[in-house]
This record gives structure tokens, sequence and C-alpha cells, in this order.
């Protein structure tokens, strides 16, 4: 009797060890604004299993929109790559891939090779890589997670959050909305094979499903971020520690309806700010070498001329505006029929274009006749439009297109008003398309091009980078 008595007691402290189920935690968002509409265990460090995928795919995209890589570039797979467990595409050591189906295998499959071999693509080394995964995921405000890998295998340290997770589901989906819908894809040809998407249960079963990303290991039990739209409406739920696939899905399916049920039926969107541009610390083949990111212009853009040249005039956004916004505050108020008929004499550009035309004094605001006074007064300059690549000066911003020159020139005048901070020593530019006349500042550096547009952004002005080219 006491040796059963001892037996019983041993299968009974077994027995709790090998069915425990992983931790569980969850939240539901309002992808529209933010705001959380319920949480569980939110804060609570746990593994987030191939969730982490969601960050490899980010950077990859955040490194094809800044010119670090293409989708089409030809990745070697190395040995560390081609030997990662399942879930896998099965790339094999040596082997050379495009970079899209990469990004396919790792969105769709999850496969862990396909997530390596991008890591190592773009940072040199997966370790190299998950510096950056760490130095994005602090920028984007995700305060609890640390990444050691670029595809969520179990590691020691290795853990993330409900909340930090959820945070960068909302970035993927706005941040890259060109990009979103590899995953809702039920299957998706990745080079070497068609793949089938790890999430096409929920995709199929829940209406307005569209995406993100699961997970699993045996330390994170099943996990799944989730994005569904109905009508004006999207929420994102994130469910770590389900028990298997079904009950994981159903839950998120029973936290979905709770937030469609908790949101607003309209709501203003306002689109998560974007993390600042990390970059790689120690790019490929510059050992020891350190890029310092900077957030702001150091300095005015002045080519050097060639030897023998007359120096060229550079018509510089600051000086333009220092001037006009004298004319502004020394310009008298007064009355539309009241200004004198020469009021723009001084001005007059010696050849009018066929398609400027300015605005009469009869009907025009201060404004306006300051940004046609503007423009005129560029029209007699020489301006120097190429601008020297050294430095960087290579980049730019596009704040949209508009019917004519002059509507983009004066759109371009405004925002130089405006956002005088950044776009000191940038030159306005005027591109001539088959759609209108793209507004456009160049002679600038990513970062501060980068850092522009995100100032802009926040002010509800459509605005995107440029690159080289």
């Amino acid at each position: 009797m006491g040796l059963l008595s001892l037996l019983l007691v041993g299968l009974l402290a077994f027995v709790p060890a090998v069915v425990r189920a992983a931790p569980y935690a969850a939240m539901v968002m309002d992808a529209r604004t933010g705001k959380v509409l319920h949480s569980s265990n939110a804060d609570t460090r746990l593994h987030p299993a191939s969730l982490t995928k969601m960050m490899t795919l980010y950077i990859a995209f955040e490194a094809i929109e800044r010119g670090e890589i293409s989708l089409d570039t030809m990745v070697k797979v190395s040995r560390n790559a081609a030997a990662e467990p399942p879930s896998e595409l099965g790339l094999a050591a040596g082997q050379r891939i495009k970079l899209r189906y990469l990004i396919r295998a790792a969105a769709v499959k999850s496969a862990n090779d396909a997530a390596t071999a991008i890591g190592e693509a773009i940072s040199g080394s997966e370790a190299a890589f998950a510096r950056r995964m760490n130095r994005t995921a602090k920028s984007m405000g995700m305060t609890r997670t640390t990444f050691k890998n670029a595809h969520g295998l179990t590691r020691d340290g290795h853990l993330s959050t409900a909340r930090d997770m959820t945070i960068l589901g909302r970035h993927l989906l706005y941040d890259f909305p060109e990009y979103y819908n590899l995953f809702s894809r039920r299957s998706t040809h990745a080079g070497l094979r068609t793949v089938k998407n790890t999430n096409r249960r929920f995709l199929n079963d829940y209406r307005g499903a569209d995406g993100i990303k699961t997970g699993y290991t045996r330390a994170a039990g099943f996990n799944l971020v989730a994005s569904a739209e109905r009508g004006n409406e999207r929420i994102i739920t994130t469910v770590f520690g389900g028990r298997s696939t079904a009950t994981r899905n159903a839950k998120v399916a029973e936290l979905m309806d709770l937030g469609f049920r908790r949101a607003p039926s309209h709501a203003n969107v306002r689109k998560p700010a974007r993390p600042a541009y990390v970059g790689n610390t120690v790019p490929k083949g510059g050992a020891g070498k350190t890029i310092r990111v900077v957030t702001a212009v150091q300095k005015s853009l002045r080519p050097k001329m060639r030897p023998g040249t007359q120096a060229p005039v550079l018509v510089a956004v600051k000086d333009d505006i220092q001037d006009a916004l004298k004319e502004v505050i020394n310009k008298p108020a007064a009355a539309p029929d009241t200004l004198p008929a020469n009021a723009n004499k001084s001005i007059k550009p010696r050849e009018r274009p066929k398609n400027l035309l300015l605005a009469s004094t009869g009907n025009a605001s201060a404004v306006d006749e300051l940004v046609a006074e503007v423009i005129a007064e560029e029209q007699r300059r020489e301006v120097v439009t190429r601008l020297s690549t050294s430095g960087g000066r290579h980049w730019g911003i596009n704040v949209g297109r508009y019917p004519s020159r002059y509507a983009a020139e004066k759109v371009l005048v405004k925002t130089a008003l405006a956002e005088m901070a950044t776009l000191d020593g940038s030159l306005r530019k005027v591109v001539n398309r088959k759609g209108g006349f793209d507004a456009n500042f160049m002679g600038m550096t990513r970062e501060s091009a980068d850092l522009a547009c995100r100032r802009l952004q926040a002010r509800q002005v459509t605005c995107f980078m440029i690159g080289p080219g």
C-alpha cells in the first residue's frame, strides 16, 4: 500500500507537467485609432514563436523601400539558413533564390529557413539582424520585446507580449499596405513550390479576416495575430497560448466579435507614427564601421563648382522663405480693390511661361499673392536642378501631383513655409508627368527626407519619399 501510494503521488505530480498549457494572453485593439478594447495578461513576456516573422518581414519591406535590397535580389542561402528545422521551404545551402520568394515563404508558409535567409541577406548575419529587429521594436514602442533570431523558434530570452505584437501588426497594416495582401493569400508560389497559408482556416471561417500571422512552439502554444475589417471598422486581435489551432481560432473569433461590438461604427483613422529608420549598425563589408542616423539637415547643400566656371546661382528654400516671411509681415493689410495697379511690377518675370497664371490682385489672398511673387521671382533666376550626390543628398520627397505647374509650385512654397526645420537646404522641383505636375523637394539625405515626410504626414499632408534615380 505504501508503494502504491508513492506511485500515485508520483503520477499526480507528473501529469500536470505533461498537460500544462502555455500561459494565455490576449489583446483586442481598434486598428483605426489604436484604442485597446480588451486585454488579458497583455504585458506578460511570453514566447512569440513565429509571430516573430512579422518583424522579419517588416524590416524586409523597409529595406526594400530604402533601397538596401530589392525584391529581385538573388539571395545565396547559407548553411545556417538551410539547416533550420520545419516549418521550412526546403532551401539548400549555396542555392540562390529571389528575395520575393523568401518573403512569400516566410509570410504564408511561415518557413524558418526563408526567414533566416532574409535576415542574413539584409544584415549579413542572423545575430546582426536580430540587433536590428530589437532597435526597430524599441523605436515602435515595443518596450517588452527581445528578439534573438529571425524565425521565432524557442530560445532563452526571445520574448514578447500580446501588446507588443498587436502594435507590430498594426504597423505592418498601415506602414506597408502595398505588401499587406501577402498575409491573406491562401497559397502562393514561393520559387521552389506552391505553399499554403498556415492561417487559411481562420481566413476562410471568419468574415472579414485578411491576416496576419500564426505561431506555434511547445513553449509558446498556439499563437495568432489576426486582423479583420467589416464596413468602416477594423479590429486587430492577438492571442498567446492557445491549446490547439481550433481552440485558438475559436478564441480569436470570440475576441474579434467583442472588438466589433465595442468599436464605434465611425472613427477617424490615426495611423501609427512610422518608427525611426535604424538600418544596419555594421554593414556588410564594413567591419567596425558604424552608420550614424541623423534626424535633421546639418548644413545647406552647396555643390562645388568646376574649375574655370562661374559659381552657379543656387535657389535655396531657406532664402526664399525668409524673404517671403518678411514680405508677409511688412505687407499692409489692404482691401483687394485698394491695391495699386503695379503691385507686382517689381517682381514681374522677364518671360512669363505659357502655363503660369498668376492670381490677379483683384481676387487673390495675401498668401496667394506671396506665393505668386515667390514663384514669379524664381522664374527670373538661374536654378540649379541637378545636384551632386556627394554626401548622400540624392533623396527627395513628393507632396502630391497637381493639374498645373502653378498649382504644384504654390504647394511647394506653402509647404516650405510650414516645414522650415526639415526642408532647409532642399530644392523645389516641379516634374511634368502624364497625369499632372509632381511637386518635389530634392537634394535631401535619406534621413532628412524620412523625417520631413513623417512630420508632414503628422499634419495630414500627403508625402512619400523619392529614392536615388
